[in-house]
């Protein structure tokens, strides 16, 4: 056994109960399994930064791991929240808008679409978009806020009364 070996397998067993302890304290035992296993992974990869005495930092490691698995599942919350609103909502009118959305953006110069694309799909800043584009800042704004007119005007031409509001959203929104 090597002496890291050795110190680790020392480290894991003078804190493991202590830090499992510290868990359950603040979240429970359905969790801190999960959450000691993952503070001693992270102890391991990271065993250089382990001071002596180890436990204040196993501490704060699985304190971190914590707050990180809550955040995770505030995200898996509010997704499940989302795709439930987005069930009760009327597809046939969510799928009429996002049609009317699509043959708006084809009726678009493919030049247009990608500025478009860039910026709202792919989430680039103008400068950064304009690097991938190979022109000025300048430049591709101007050519942006084309873009953005002749999609409005293509959306104003859409059947749907819902995407009608879409419009007046999207003018206020790039304005």
């Amino acid at each position: 056994m090597t002496d890291d070996s050795q110190r680790f397998t020392t480290i894991y067993d003078e804190c493991r109960q202590r830090v499992w302890a510290y868990v359950v304290s603040q979240a429970g035992r359905q969790v801190a399994d999960e959450v000691v296993s993952e503070t001693f992974a992270i102890a391991w990869r990271r065993f250089d930064d382990v001071p002596d005495p180890a436990l204040p930092w196993l501490l704060g490691v699985a304190r971190n791991v914590l707050r990180d698995n809550i955040r995770a599942e505030i995200r898996r919350e509010s997704l499940a929240a989302e795709l439930r609103a987005w069930t009760e909502e009327d597809h046939a009118e969510w799928v009429a808008e996002r049609l009317a959305v699509v043959n708006a953006l084809a009726a678009l110069t493919q030049e247009e679409r990608e500025l478009l694309i860039l910026v709202a799909w792919q989430g680039l800043t103008p400068r950064d978009a304009a690097r991938v584009i190979g022109c000025s800042p300048a430049a591709f704004r101007v050519r942006l806020h084309r873009a953005r007119k002749r999609l409005v005007q293509a959306m104003k031409t859409a059947p749907v009364a819902r995407s009608q509001s879409r419009v007046r959203n999207l003018s206020e929104e790039w304005s």
